[in-house]
């Protein structure tokens, strides 16, 4: 069993006032040459929600929940935006944190889900003299934790449909859409990304008791000339109403938190598109602060510590597009 003696929580990062919008998008996409017309775009996604994104607050409610659960402190750092990495590794290290692990919000192989993250914790303690050791903590999508929190929301999202529907209800998996170059080289023999959702969209499945199921792809940013992941979740809406489906529950399985891509693009976008199609759908919420999700980020760190990475595993990509 690995030792540590703390947690630092990984995430994103987003604004959480008006002005925080677009510094917080030039962060996300410093380097990658994206229109500005793009980022205004997806601006605009925040602005409607009051300059706010979910994901700040959500990491502070998963912090909580886990006091209990843990007998070392905690402590949180972003990639993006406040709190940045660096300075709460800065803060570890005037603690006196020496050996720490590292939960990043995201249960999935490939570059921005985790050789990212990587990258972001090697910078950061490149950026601090005496900077504890900080070891990331394993992909966790087929974790029992994990599997169970997600299924646990989909069964709500069911009970909220029409009770007529329940039963033929298609379940509709969404992750976020990665450039097909990237998909296939993500993890030690590529397509780590698709196959991991693929197990996990199964997983929560089988705990449903259902069979049938899609995995579908949502939040795609890049020009339209790069091929991306597909199809995206407002197409197949379409593509299941030519079916004569009725009934779905979209589950956010590629994400831990109810964030702004989840909460635009599928309580809006495909919200709107299932009304247009005269649909009944309802969305599940993400693992939150789900106790079993809770429960499980100690079990992570019950586990013998995982080996690092080879430096060939989920290369960067030449070029990413936009965030959203």
């Amino acid at each position: 069993m690995a030792s540590y003696d703390a947690l630092v929580v990984v995430s994103f990062g987003g604004p959480e006032k008006p002005a925080d919008v677009m510094p917080f998008l030039e962060n996300v996409v410093r380097g990658r040459g994206v229109p500005r017309e793009r980022l205004l775009e997806v601006e605009a996604h925040y602005q409607r929600f009051g300059g706010v994104s979910p994901i700040n607050q959500q990491c502070r409610d998963l912090i909580e929940a886990l006091r209990p659960e843990l007998d070392v402190p905690i402590y949180w750092g972003n990639r993006n935006w406040h709190p940045f990495l660096e300075d709460t590794v800065r803060q570890m290290a005037a603690d006196g944190v020496r050996r720490a692990a590292a939960f990043a919000t995201s249960a999935y192989a490939g570059y921005s889900s985790c050789r990212q993250y990587l990258e972001d914790i090697e910078r950061a303690r490149a950026g601090v003299e005496g900077a504890p050791r900080i070891v990331k903590l394993r992909h966790f999508y087929d974790h029992p934790g994990f599997v169970a929190a997600v299924a646990d929301h989909a069964r709500d999202a069911l009970s909220r449909l029409p009770e007529e529907h329940r039963r033929d209800a298609r379940l509709v998996f969404t992750a976020h859409s990665i450039p097909l170059s990237m998909a296939a080289s993500a993890g030690p023999a590529g397509g780590a990304y698709e196959a991991q959702l693929h197990k996990a969209s199964s997983l929560v499945a089988a705990a449903l008791g259902r069979g049938e199921h899609d995995l579908v792809w949502q939040s795609r940013s890049g020009p339209p000339q790069v091929p991306w992941l597909e199809p995206d979740v407002c197409d197949h809406l379409d593509h299941l109403a030519k079916e004569g489906v009725r009934a779905a529950v979209l589950i956010p399985v590629g994400f831990v938190s109810d964030h702004m891509e989840v909460v635009y693009d599928l309580d809006v976008e495909a919200a709107q598109r299932a009304e247009e199609l005269g649909m009944h759908v309802t969305r599940a919420k993400s693992a939150g602060t789900h106790p079993r999700f809770v429960r499980m980020v100690r079990e992570l760190m019950e586990e013998p510590e995982p080996a690092p990475c080879a430096a060939t595993c989920c290369p960067p990509p030449a070029r990413r597009g936009a965030g959203g």
